[in-house]
């Protein structure tokens, strides 16, 4: 039988292009995905049909289903890329794609170069250069990389700064119509005016461009030939997708930042603060049974995660399982950093727990003279909110609560993550310590030297056994060890 509250949100849906998001019964989220028309889409979920003749996986997705939202987005586009950005983030369970390391393509140009090029990457990094998109489709990405470089006369060749001898044996001058900077064909100033405008033809600043490319598509079909408008009507398409798509990036944060602080808002009032808690700080803890126990702490500005904020502690004083205490620890670290920095607290902490993580919380902040900072604690079997002396519970679709709940999961999810990572790390290194010869010392040196036993398994046998301490026969039973 369907809930109620699934049933009105089924009522309410749009025929619209966006993601939807599943939650069982604790509010954890469970499946994502993308719709052309949102409306569609997720009421065939809970089709008769569907509950009859689907796969197992699809019947226990539905079976716990206990709400859901929805993101409503510009194009099917824009939902391809949330969607892959929501299963990163969450990682549901019943998702079983996107789940890798993939990437969607980037236009990077190298502002910061005397000569700028523009290239096709997959990482975004703080290096000073300009990066457009994700693009959804790497036909978009490419041709707008081609349409770019032809259109403006950027270069394409791979020396830093071009010069005559760059250009004895390149004609693309010719037959790409680069601007040629290497032999003074275009002046440097000239050829940056020319790169400011690929950027802003890439930032949807320039649409004059694709009315003049639209313009001789028409005219090539008026002279009958059918051949080059085609073309010019392939490229138009994805041209048309990837301004688009790098545009609407910009409209679509401005939504979740109105979403967000519409959320804080509501809390503000919820918990009877002085002013709305713009930044929020959340708390969780990842263990097994008290080993490689970490904390993460997760930030929000105006309900909008902060990533430059977050933070990962390394639990130091205990080696049991202890919720409350470990939590209490990563509170006292944080806060006693924050008063040394003279840094700006948060105006709401909160703890992923009930009352003994919310009172341990408290009790920290107490001792270090911070007691007027609030603290609520979210509970996870029933959502309950724990707040002071109050104990509250808010329908499912209250938009403080989403706010509460998406910090709390990023929480924990970015703990699992450093979770995962030293558990991996930690099963990386048992494989030297099972070696016979090897003590703390040589392993020490050995992982020194190479940095990770994953670049020591690829190191040859002779490079193992120049490591001092080594040798040739301990270095042999290493090999041996790390390729079985």
């Amino acid at each position: 039988m369907i809930p109620a509250l699934i049933k009105r949100k089924l009522r309410e849906l749009p025929d619209k292009p966006g993601c939807y998001l599943m939650r069982d019964r604790h509010g954890r989220i469970i499946y994502v995905g993308k719709a052309a028309s949102l409306r569609h889409r997720v009421r065939s979920y809970f089709h008769r049909a569907t509950l009859n003749r689907a796969d197992p996986k699809i019947r226990g997705l539905v079976k716990s289903i206990a709400d859901l939202d929805i993101i409503v987005l510009r194009s099917e586009a824009d939902a391809i890329l949330t969607e892959g950005k929501l299963i990163k983030d969450y990682r549901p369970r019943y998702n079983t794609l996107l789940k890798d390391d993939k990437r969607y393509p980037l236009l990077r140009i190298e502002r910061n170069q005397p000569f700028p090029r523009i290239r096709l990457c997959r990482f975004q990094r703080n290096d000073g250069a300009a990066y457009f998109g994700p693009y959804a489709s790497s036909a978009a990405a490419r041709a707008a990389l081609e349409f770019v470089e032809k259109h403006y006369g950027l270069r394409k060749c791979a020396a830093l700064i071009p010069g005559a001898a760059d250009h004895t044996h390149c004609i693309n001058d010719i037959v790409r119509f680069c601007a040629a900077p290497c032999i003074g064909k275009t002046m440097p100033d000239e050829y940056r005016r020319r790169v400011e405008e690929a950027c802003a033809f890439l930032r949807g600043e320039r649409p004059a461009v694709l009315k003049e490319m639209q313009a001789a598509m028409e005219a090539a079909a008026q002279a009958l030939n059918f051949e080059k408008a085609a073309a010019l009507r392939d490229t138009l398409r994805l041209l048309y997708l990837a301004v688009k798509q790098h545009a609407h990036i910009g409209r679509f944060t401005g939504r979740h930042a109105d979403s967000g602080r519409a959320g804080v808002l509501a809390l503000g009032k919820m918990l009877e603060l002085k002013q709305p808690p713009r930044l929020i700080e959340a708390y969780d803890i990842s263990n097994i049974s008290g080993t490689l126990a970490v904390g993460s702490l997760v930030a929000a500005v105006d309900g909008i995660p902060k990533p430059a904020r977050y933070r990962r502690f390394r639990i130091k004083t205990l080696q049991t399982a202890d919720d409350a205490r470990m939590m209490a620890e990563v509170i006292r670290r944080r806060f006693a950093r924050l008063q040394q920095e003279g840094a700006q607290p948060p105006d709401l902490v909160l703890v992923d727990g009930g009352l003994i993580q919310l009172h341990a919380a408290k009790a920290e902040l107490a001792n270090l003279g911070l007691a007027d900072i609030p603290v609520a604690g979210l509970a996870k079997r029933f959502e309950t909110i724990y707040f002071g002396r109050r104990v509250l519970t808010l329908p499912a679709d209250s938009p403080a609560l989403k706010v509460l709940q998406r910090l709390r999961d990023e929480a924990h999810r970015f703990a699992l993550a450093y979770h995962r990572e030293l558990r991996a790390q930690r099963i990386r290194e048992s494989r030297l310590d099972d070696i016979p010869g090897i003590g703390a010392t040589r392993k020490q040196a050995i992982l020194r030297h190479f940095g990770s036993v994953a670049r020591l398994a690829r190191a040859p046998e002779a490079a193992i056994a120049a490591v001092a301490g080594v040798g040739p026969a301990l270095a042999r039973l290493i090999r041996q060890a790390l390729s079985g």
